[in-house]
């Protein structure tokens, strides 16, 4: 009989044991290879996405906001979730030299190696700083993250929890096939009227020239094709040959890429916030107005604001952006 009754004791341990471990058994896993969660699964059901399908990640500092989209069966993005950024380093403007402690501004592509699953800030994947155009302005530095953590020495600080959803989503997209991921980073949302207010900035051509590429994506929702030449960007244009131009010199004569604008279906904006981190930002609206292709050498246009936001810019102010913003050969 006392036999059976420590039979009995052993085996009713070994079931609260396994049902305490399969309750909690993410937590087991290393956090680069946990799962996504159902909630997000859940959220990309809602919104007709499927874990496997590529993303696209743009960062803005002002806002403190990292948004992560993904591409749909027709071709083009969609938001799917927008994240605070607990910290970043350094003020407005690009990162120039090594040890200024300043977040990196630019258009960034990152693949498998750039991944880190044994990060000192829990995970990271580096953004690929310096790029050609960097480079092509002799700028230093090196290991610029998007990481866990709340502290910051010139990258993008997330939280833990934060930084294993977004490393899951990244995980699955390569897993599906993606290759490597575009990273925009931005200082703020790249609207005519923002611009405008920064007019005083010795960033501001810098900035004109980055809002090429943010209108580019805002208004086909497609990936900007990117080249570097005349130590700037250049965007959706072909050269000569099909070739990439060298970034240090002067552009050759290049054309304009028809440009399709596409209308996205309304979808309702998810902003997450990690429990260790409040929003920072706020959303600005924007309504995406019809373009049409463009042939010459020209900047791609604006969004279009909202008329509310609109209205407070100076009528000088929106001559000056628009001047700035052409890039001639």
């Amino acid at each position: 009989m006392r036999r059976f009754t420590i039979l009995g004791a052993i085996l009713w341990a070994c079931a609260v044991v396994s049902a305490a471990v399969l309750a909690g058994c993410t937590d087991y896993y290393p956090p680069h290879m946990r799962p996504m969660s159902s909630k997000m699964r859940a959220l990309m059901a809602e919104k007709g996405m499927t874990p496997s399908q590529p993303i696209l990640i743009r960062l803005f500092k002002s806002e403190a906001e990292l948004e992560v989209w993904k591409q749909k069966d027709d071709g083009h993005y969609y938001l799917l979730k927008t994240y605070s950024i607990c910290k970043y380093s350094g003020g407005l403007g690009p990162k120039q030299k090594q040890g200024d402690l300043q977040a990196p501004e630019g258009f960034y592509v990152v693949d498998r190696k750039r991944l880190n699953p044994k990060s000192h800030y829990h995970l990271s994947f580096n953004i690929g700083y310096p790029n050609a155009f960097d480079r092509s302005l002799n700028r230093t530095g090196a290991n610029l993250m998007v990481h866990g953590e709340c502290k910051s020495r010139g990258c993008y600080a997330m939280t833990d929890p934060v930084i294993e959803e977004i490393y899951a989503l990244v995980a699955e997209a390569f897993a599906g096939g993606q290759e490597k991921f575009q990273v925009h980073a931005f200082p703020f949302r790249m609207t005519t009227a923002n611009l405008a207010a920064q007019t005083s900035s010795k960033w501001f051509d810098f900035w004109v020239n980055l809002k090429e590429g943010y209108d580019y994506f805002e208004a086909t929702r497609l990936e900007p094709p990117i080249a570097v030449c005349g130590k700037h960007y250049v965007f959706n244009a072909a050269f000569p040959g099909g070739n990439y131009p060298d970034p240090r010199r002067a552009c050759p004569r290049y054309q304009k890429l028809p440009m399709i604008a596409f209308k996205p279906k309304r979808e309702q904006r998810t902003v997450a916030q990690s429990s260790l981190a409040e929003p920072l930002g706020k959303d600005i609206k924007l309504r995406v107005g019809e373009a049409a292709p463009v042939y010459s050498v020209m900047t791609l246009g604006p969004a279009t604001p909202d008329p509310e936001v609109q209205g407070k810019v100076k009528a000088g102010d929106k001559d000056k952006v628009a001047q700035r913003g052409a890039y001639q050969n």
